[in-house]
């Protein structure tokens, strides 16, 4: 601004900017504006709603997208977070809760699920992935265990029935419990008791081409003894790390170490085709007295070292070659989350959309909910507000401030407000 001034350039006209400002009105009043799509960062989150002050499914939809998340996991298939994700373009695993699982084995009421739950949702909304129960294995529900497969099965057999078969995998998320050795890596075996229902279930991932996924909580092990666990070896920061005696692989680590351990329990049940995703991490901001390293601090670095990983596209040392396939937990602190305190604190975001702490991924949550519809009538009503308040001075000198708002942005409606609402002197907020 001082440079044009000094050097007496032309500023555009009262006229040509509100000639401007009535297009781009225009443009999104007629849908020339698309809505925006999700543009690929490799990381996904988990979405969870256990939780009586959340922002609603179609202003969630508008952060997530104005991050860049294109994979979402749900512990269900909520209509309304589906219908909001609608020509997005971020892909969606979906699940059939722990509740639900026997009820799966029947394949009427598998095909039935799926017909409500999904069908009616593709393509417009990218589902690609089914999960069948929770965690099935850290309980002591029998049944639930034995039903398990059978229901997988059942719900495999829908899919193709309905000729979603490769468009939809099924598969189910693991707690790290099942593990009766974790270290070495090499040395990686499940625990005996899981060993006959783990057996046929690989066997099923496998034929189905489907991941194993597993819910990985380093935070677990220090909280346990945080005497004895480095915490730079948990989070990330520069250490000497581990080294696996049989391999000699070395392991800066414990999130990739816990990984490569299930790898070798797979290996050893003899398969080496399945692929293991990270269904589940995180870090708890917040906790009760003696739930050691639940900070803000801690869980900023744990997350924001973790993603710097990602997005170098990292694999673990025993699959270099591999990207590690991650979602975080999770989007939003749950405030009826029942356990310990930390089981509340595992958010990026509080309910309003303020970030819990910082690592880079900035966020827009609207205000209020906005149809493409709504949208044009709220830039409508404040852009005529200005023209009418004669308030060109302050629509010149903010538009020609840097960095100009983007109409493709998914905040787009709110920036264009907080840059047309505000005094000249004071600037965006």
């Amino acid at each position: 601004m001082a440079v044009a001034e000094r050097s007496g350039a032309r500023r555009p006209s009262s006229r040509s900017i509100v000639v401007v400002l009535l297009l781009v009105v225009m443009l999104i009043a007629d849908g020339g504006v698309e809505v925006p799509r999700a543009e690929g960062l490799s990381i996904g989150i988990n979405y969870g709603q256990i939780a009586d002050n959340l922002p609603s499914p179609s202003r969630v939809s508008w952060l997530l997208r104005s991050m860049q998340v294109s994979k979402v996991k749900l512990y269900d298939a909520d209509p309304h977070v589906l219908s909001a994700f609608l020509d997005t373009d971020v892909e969606f695993v979906v699940g059939i809760g722990n509740e639900n699982v026997s009820a799966m084995v029947d394949p009427a009421a598998a095909q039935a699920w799926i017909q409500r739950h999904v069908q009616p949702y593709l393509p417009s909304t990218r589902i690609t992935c089914i999960t069948v129960g929770n965690e099935v294995f850290k309980g002591n529900d029998t049944a639930l265990k034995a039903n398990l497969l059978p229901a997988m099965q059942s719900v495999y057999q829908a899919l193709a029935a309905l000729g979603l078969q490769g468009r939809v995998n099924v598969t189910t998320a693991h707690s790290l419990d099942i593990m009766g050795t974790s270290f070495p890596p090499s040395a990686g075996a499940f625990r005996a008791d899981v060993v006959p229902y783990m057996q046929p279930l690989l066997g099923f991932l496998s034929m189905a081409r489907s991941p194993f996924l597993i819910n990985c909580y380093p935070y677990f092990a220090y909280k346990a003894d945080p005497g004895n666990v480095p915490l730079a070896y948990v989070l990330f920061q520069p250490n000497a790390g581990v080294t696996d005696t049989n391999t000699k692989l070395n392991y800066d680590n414990m999130l990739y170490a816990q990984v490569d351990s299930v790898y070798a329990a797979i290996q050893a049940l003899g398969h080496t085709d399945i692929d293991v995703k990270i269904s589940e991490t995180g870090w708890p901001s917040g906790g009760d007295p003696d739930e050691a390293g639940a900070t803000p601090e801690y869980a900023g670095t744990y997350i924001g070292n973790l993603l710097q990983r990602i997005e170098m596209k990292q694999g673990t040392p025993l699959r270099p070659s591999v990207p590690i396939d991650v979602y975080v937990f999770a989007l939003f602190n749950e405030n009826l989350k029942p356990g310990p305190a930390s089981e509340r604190h595992y958010g990026l975001f509080y309910p309003d959309g303020t970030p819990v702490y910082n690592v880079g991924l900035r966020g827009y949550l609207p205000p209020m909910d906005y149809s493409r519809g709504t949208r044009s009538k709220v830039v409508q009503y404040h852009l005529s507000l200005i023209i009418m308040a004669n308030h060109i001075r302050c629509v010149l000198y903010i538009w020609m401030k840097p960095p100009k708002p983007s109409f493709a942005d998914p905040s787009f409606p709110i920036t264009l407000f907080s840059y047309f609402s505000h005094d000249s002197d004071t600037g965006r907020q």
